[in-house]
């Protein structure tokens, strides 16, 4: 570090959505745990793209000698949650081999005619690799319940479904990180009418979107429910605050951190003689 701002208090703990958890009561616009500004954040983001990049790496490394570790970002949201900045501003500084990407969209009619985790589990990474969801499994609980296209029953079923198959990647070798990125309908509304401003981002807009909107609340209690019924000790949820996007890109950022080096790697040593390899290619 050269002197950015550094969290006071640590997201892992901070945003994580424990016993008793309200998403009603999680302050869109705050920066839980973080004292410092915009130029702050940007500056602390920047520092610890080396120490995210290295890490990766590692984690790459270590698979080439027989190591099952891997990582899985699953980022859920409202549209215009700042998803695609995650990816762009957090992963974009990592090497593109290690890093497996999926933005999941409507099922495709293949893909309806199996069970709703099928198209899911074939985009888990393998070993090494860092996986990155743009939305998910949850995409089956969250908009089947407020469009009621699944009967209560049913989303029961898919809660229990995604705590078995999260314990099951977890068991082997899978860091599973879940972040909620959670926005305020306003900052949604301001995003929403910056699209139609801008010339650039236009192509983004969506009509749907506004459609969506008259179910805000629903899809607010629909987080909740899906929180409560899927927060486990092997896959806990974090719920970011979203409305100042800089904020959500370096807790993200952080739990990435924690979640690399919680896996306490360490670099493989290849089976070689260094000073006869060495000797061979002088005289190479």
């Amino acid at each position: 570090m050269t002197g950015a701002v550094t969290f006071q208090e640590h997201p892992a703990a901070v945003l994580k959505a424990g016993n008793g958890f309200s998403l009603s009561a999680v302050d869109p616009d705050s920066t839980p745990g973080y004292p410092g500004r915009k130029a702050d954040g940007e500056l602390l983001l920047q520092e610890q793209d080396d120490d995210l990049t290295q890490l990766q790496e590692k984690l790459f490394a270590v698979s080439r000698f027989g190591g099952t570790r891997r990582v899985l970002l699953i980022l859920q949201g409202m549209d215009t949650a700042g998803k695609g900045g995650i990816v762009k501003h957090v992963m974009g500084t990592m090497n593109p081999q290690g890093v497996k990407f999926k933005a999941f969209k409507a099922p495709t009619p293949e893909e309806k005619s199996y069970d709703f985790l099928w198209r899911i589990e074939k985009e888990v990474p393998a070993a090494g690799l860092i996986g990155v969801f743009d939305r998910s499994q949850y995409e089956d609980v969250l908009i089947h319940r407020v469009h009621r296209w699944a009967s209560p029953d049913e989303i029961e079923r898919r809660y229990a479904a995604i705590n078995e198959f999260e314990a099951r990647q977890t068991g082997v070798g899978t860091k599973i990180v879940k972040v909620m990125l959670h926005i305020s309908r306003g900052e949604q509304k301001e995003r929403l009418l910056a699209r139609l401003d801008d010339p650039t981002k236009l192509w983004k807009y969506n009509h749907g979107d506004v459609e969506e909107r008259a179910f805000w609340d629903d899809y607010m209690e629909a987080y909740q429910q899906a929180i409560e019924k899927t927060h486990t000790e092997v896959a806990p949820w974090y719920v970011v605050p979203a409305n100042k996007k800089w904020y959500a890109r370096i807790a993200v950022q952080q739990l990435l951190l924690d979640a690399l080096g919680g896996l306490k790697l360490q670099w493989p040593v290849p089976d070689l003689d260094v000073d006869l390899e060495r000797q061979l290619l002088e005289r190479s």
